[in-house]
């Protein structure tokens, strides 16, 4: 028992002679690592009637753990058009309280969901009618000037990329949604992809089904805060990020199915 616990006092010792070391190093090979001084990024989560709640809550969870990891280099709060209010959500679920109106001009991220509701059908908790009702309002011009501004990355899950599409924003723009929803929104003129998380440079960034909002936030932690912050998130939650993030570059790989000219 004494030489065990010799031993585990050793283990002890040669750890606390080793992590701070190993921390230090990992500090010095990420020229992208924060500082306490640099100003943090901020992220905005944005509500409306009808939002579906994982796709808003499971990246609010995300980002507010990576803020708690990175000692606030990371900012997170919730969001509507209207600004300080109580949002219901999708499915007669709870509401909850945007902390305050949308800002388009703040540099950082913008995060849309999309709408928990019937995907089909003409009635009013139908997920293409609360869509179509949340266009009326002053969200999808919100959104259209954040995407005109270069320090701010707009990110989507789920249904959040079809409120794009259908203002037109993501015409000839490589994208991704539900699988229920890609063929409206290739209607709507986006390159849609296959793929858990798109990245059409470095200013979009859309997830596919609802739990992608935890791939699409697990990505923008680690591409804004590094991988050691990412991965205690993951750490944290026992979760590790699903797929592959597409992009637009390297080599296409062979449509073995397309026809032979």
């Amino acid at each position: 028992m004494n030489r065990l616990l010799k031993l585990f006092m050793s283990l002890a010792l040669i750890l606390t002679l080793v992590v701070p070391t190993v921390s230090a190093k990992t500090k010095e090979a990420d020229p992208k690592q924060k500082t306490p001084e640099s100003q943090p990024t901020h992220v905005q989560i944005v509500l409306f009637d009808g939002f579906d709640l994982l796709d808003a809550l499971a990246p609010y969870e995300v980002f507010a753990a990576a803020g708690m990891y990175s000692g606030g280099a990371l900012t997170v709060e919730l969001v509507s058009a209207e600004g300080k209010r109580s949002v219901p959500s999708g499915l007669n679920g709870p509401a909850l309280d945007a902390q305050a109106v949308l800002d388009p001009n703040r540099p950082g991220i913008i995060v849309v969901p999309g709408a928990s509701g019937k995907p089909g059908g003409d009635s009013a908790d139908a997920i293409p009618n609360i869509l179509a009702r949340t266009m009326k309002t002053g969200l999808p011009d919100m959104i259209q000037k954040a995407m005109s501004n270069e320090k701010v990355t707009v990110a989507t899950v789920c249904g959040g990329s079809l409120l794009l599409g259908m203002k037109g924003l993501l015409k000839d723009r490589y994208a991704v949604t539900n699988q229920i929803g890609m063929d409206a929104l290739k209607a709507m003129g986006a390159k849609t992809v296959p793929a858990r998380v798109v990245e059409d440079q470095p200013r979009l960034v859309t997830g596919g089904g609802v739990t992608s909002g935890l791939d699409v936030s697990l990505y923008l932690v680690e591409r804004e805060l590094g991988a050691p912050i990412a991965n205690a998130v993951e750490n944290l939650f026992e979760y590790e990020k699903r797929g592959t993030v597409w992009r637009a570059e390297g080599m296409a790989p062979i449509d073995f199915n397309a026809k032979k000219k």
